[in-house]
């Protein structure tokens, strides 16, 4: 079974709508971990039906190395994003994971990411479950059959 692991913080909306979102396309078949930089965001994620959760940085930087996807704001992978709550080591950890990452273009720090049209975050997790996650467990299937 596929691990997945959301990483969201304050309020964990964002990673609340994406697992919602997963559990709907995929059910039970995979296995979402709910990380929050805050326990306000990990209790939201395991509200949206996250397998198990977690918060704080050091359920960050030991889970994000036990998982096969990584999904979340973009913010995850920058020190000091989220208004300060994801620090110089989770960013770090979610960084050098050996895990692939999902990261959705939302930011509320001063970040532009050129090249990315702004899109509402229903669409963004629809591109990322269409395009992006089914590809990732159809690659799987198809490297368990050859």
């Amino acid at each position: 079974m596929k691990k997945i692991c959301v990483i969201d913080g304050q309020g964990g909306g964002i990673g609340s709508a994406v697992i919602r979102k997963i559990k709907e396309v995929f059910a039970e078949n995979v296995e979402i971990m709910a990380l929050g930089t805050n326990a306000i965001a990990t209790a939201q994620m395991l509200k949206s039906r996250a397998n198990r959760g977690a918060s704080g940085e050091n359920a960050i930087v030991r889970t994000v190395n036990q998982v096969d996807l990584i999904i979340g704001p973009i913010g995850i992978i920058m020190a000091h994003s989220m208004m300060g709550e994801v620090t110089p080591k989770m960013a770090e950890a979610v960084a050098g994971s050996p895990a692939a990452k999902l990261l959705l273009p939302l930011s509320q720090d001063n970040i532009r990411i050129i090249g990315v049209s702004a899109s509402p975050l229903p669409h963004l997790i629809e591109e990322l479950i269409e395009k992006h996650l089914n590809i990732e467990f159809l690659k799987k299937e198809v490297d368990c059959h050859v």
